[in-house]
Parts: structure tokens; C-alpha cells; sequence
């Protein structure tokens, strides 16, 4: 996954304020879609990750800029990317970007963990997973 993985959101009624200005919280909303879609198009969706390692991957810390802002009804695209992967935990980037454009309206920088479910301790990530995410 060192490759870029695009994930299309259109802006509707209910991500806005009432000035048809994307919220702030929903560029977050958006950012999660984006990491899961991009787990699932490697062929690693959450749910195998739970079956198979008894282990889930959760938001440490995520910095947001917000740029420009995306407006009722535009279509924006989540580009995620990983940055970095350690033993426990995954480093990404992620812009949302406008349609046609490559300019973003915001950038993030996420950190997840991996930490098993029954207790919530760092675990170390898959070496499935490591491999498929390029680590």
C-alpha cells in the first residue's frame, strides 16, 4: 500500500453547516472511510484482522489542516497513504482532495496502533499485514 489509494465522498446535506460549508468533523468521518477502504482494496478489511489476529487498529493521534473547504454537493476524493510502519504501530497521510484537482482541501497525519481487543494492549501488527502495507 505504499501506493496512493483514492476513495470518492461526495458532500451531502448532513456533513454541512448551514452555509453548505463541509464541518470540520466530517473531514474525520471521511478520513476513516478512506483507511478502511483502503485495507479493503489490499484484500485486509478490519473484520479479518479481528478474526484471524484477535487484534484491532486504533486511532493513537490525527493532526488536521484544513485548507480550502469542500461544499455541499462538490465530490472530494480521500487519498490515503502509509507513511511509516513499526512493530505496534502505522503511520499514515491522507489529503482530502476536490474532484479535478490535485490542491488539497486538508491534510492529515494519522497514527494507529494495533493493540489486541481482549485487553487493549499494543500487539504487534501482523506480518501479513506488514507485508501487505509494504513494511
Amino acid at each position: 500500500m505504499r501506493r496512493v489509494h483514492l476513495h470518492p465522498v461526495r458532500v451531502y446535506f448532513e456533513d454541512t453547516d448551514a452555509g453548505g460549508i463541509a464541518y470540520h468533523a466530517t473531514y474525520l468521518r471521511w478520513a476513516e472511510r478512506g483507511r478502511t477502504e483502503s485495507l479493503r482494496a489490499i484484500g485486509l478489511p478490519h473484520s479479518l484482522l479481528m478474526e484471524r489476529h484477535g487484534v484491532v487498529l486504533v486511532v493513537r493521534r490525527i493532526e488536521v489542516e484544513y485548507l480550502r473547504p469542500a461544499r455541499l454537493d462538490d465530490l472530494v476524493r480521500v487519498a490515503t497513504r502509509v507513511e511509516r510502519i513499526r512493530g505496534v504501530s502505522l503511520d499514515l497521510g491522507q489529503d482530502i482532495l476536490p474532484e479535478a484537482e490535485d490542491a488539497p482541501l486538508a491534510r492529515m497525519k494519522v497514527g494507529l496502533v494495533c493493540v489486541r481487543q481482549a485487553d487493549l494492549r499494543p500487539a504487534p501488527i501482523p506480518a501479513e499485514w506488514r507485508a501487505a502495507l509494504g513494511g
